[in-house]
């Protein structure tokens, strides 16, 4: 009897404990909500006075993002909120895509006339050629399109047929059935020999997108059948971008040690050189950064640089030391993203600038060559334009005497490459350098 007695207190006990541990979760959870409720309660109220007295009225949905966007974007310089419209250009610069024909025009797109196709694109496998003038697509006439008429005649679903009937620059007039695909929109660009005595090659990175470490890839092994036996690499005006992409290029180049580390609040993480993927460890190369290298493209050059893998020439890049955590929200079809931690180069230099402390940009070249501002503005203007895949190059040259105008950009003066190429040839000294940066 006792111990019937003693098992019911201790059931009556178990009971109670329980109700009242229920009893402080729902407390706490009250008092959690009450917070919550209390800010959003305090955002409708201004909302509706705002939306109830503003002279031209105030749209839901504006407000919203409004307030969304100022939340993240007061952060720092960094982090931000894109809406619907916003988050579909980052995702495109990001993967590195886009859906459509994949064709270069002379001047406007209103032209109607393709300059060139470019490589891999469904325009060119449907056979598209060089100078090609759209007369009409899906049937109707493009007389009298303007650029937005002819994007959005153009542009389409993935997978989906547009039908171009076009006259070639020989007079005659073909059709084409084209399905847009997802192409690759190139950051790799202007890949060339530009010394054929010294077997020096030149590439362009406007960027990292997830198809960027391929295309590298696929040019330098373009050049190296063209003779190849050093490189110049130009990050000039390389806003940054995917970190994987920087730092699978700086792997082809170094076979061991550290690449970049990020640290911040949580534990830090490191990211090495892999032996196996170190093909081009011996191969000499020069970089150019300037005011407009940053993130990610200061992650290579840095790496290259520590490593003794590469020159550096040019000017100081920009000093984008930090990094961003992006989250999705595919319901509302938007994009967070959030400074996180910072980055350290192999010797541990943070890329962040610093003016308060006398620093104002983020790694100095080995060679610094100031140029003036038009001359970097022209450099600019040519690394953004289209360059034509190798094997059109012929057929754009005679355009070009049958047209007597240049069609094609030329890469204007540029006393920074002119010095990266001297180096390599052995013409220039090698600069010596004492960082301590």
């Amino acid at each position: 009897m006792h111990r019937r007695n003693r098992n019911g207190q201790g059931a009556t006990l178990f009971f109670v404990g329980f109700a009242a541990g229920a009893a402080l979760m729902v407390g706490v959870q009250a008092w959690l909500n009450s917070q919550v409720d209390a800010d959003l309660r305090h955002y409708r109220e201004v909302r509706d006075f705002v939306t109830a007295n503003f002279v031209r009225g105030a749209d839901h949905d504006e407000l919203v993002n409004n307030a969304l966007k100022g939340m993240v974007g007061e952060l720092d310089t960094y982090s931000r909120y894109y809406d619907e419209v916003e988050a579909r250009e980052v995702e495109r610069e990001t993967r590195g895509r886009f859906v459509g024909i994949g064709a270069v025009f002379r001047g406007d797109i209103s032209s109607g006339q393709i300059l060139f196709p470019l490589a891999g694109s469904p325009a060119k496998q449907a056979g598209m050629q060089v100078g090609d003038r759209i007369v009409n697509i899906d049937g109707v006439p493009i007389e009298g399109f303007d650029r937005a008429d002819m994007q959005a005649a153009l542009q389409g679903e993935l997978d989906s047929v547009v039908e171009l009937d076009v006259i070639g620059l020989d007079g005659r007039e073909r059709d084409y059935k084209i399905r847009r695909k997802s192409v690759i929109d190139p950051n790799v660009r202007h890949a060339r020999i530009i010394d054929a005595e010294h077997g020096v090659g030149y590439l362009a990175i406007l960027g990292f997108s997830h198809e960027t470490s391929v295309e590298f890839s696929t040019a330098f092994a373009g050049l190296q059948e063209q003779g190849m036996r050093a490189l110049i690499i130009d990050l000039r005006g390389n806003p940054g971008g995917v970190l994987s992409a920087s730092i699978e290029i700086a792997r082809r180049f170094i076979p061991e040690g550290l690449i970049v580390s990020t640290e911040g609040r949580g534990a830090p993480s490191y990211y090495r050189a892999e032996a196996d993927q170190a093909w081009y460890r011996d191969f000499p190369l020069a970089v150019l950064t300037d005011q407009g290298s940053a993130s990610a493209s200061e992650v290579l050059a840095a790496a290259l640089q520590d490593h003794r893998r590469a020159v550096l020439v040019g000017a100081p890049t920009y000093g984008k030391g930090k990094v961003q955590t992006i989250r999705r929200y595919p319901e509302q079809g938007t994009i967070a993203k959030v400074t996180t931690s910072y980055y350290y180069t192999p010797s541990h230099r943070n890329l962040q600038r610093d003016p308060n402390n006398g620093r104002d940009y983020g790694i100095a070249p080995d060679l610094e060559i100031p140029i003036s501002r038009k001359e970097r503005e022209a450099i600019a203007l040519h690394s953004r334009h289209y360059s034509p895949p190798l094997e059109f190059l012929e057929q754009l040259r005679a355009w070009e005497v049958q047209e007597g105008e240049e069609l094609l950009d030329r890469h204007p003066l540029d006393a920074q490459l002119d010095a990266a190429l001297e180096l390599l040839i052995g013409a220039r000294e090698q600069p010596v350098t004492d960082r301590d940066d």
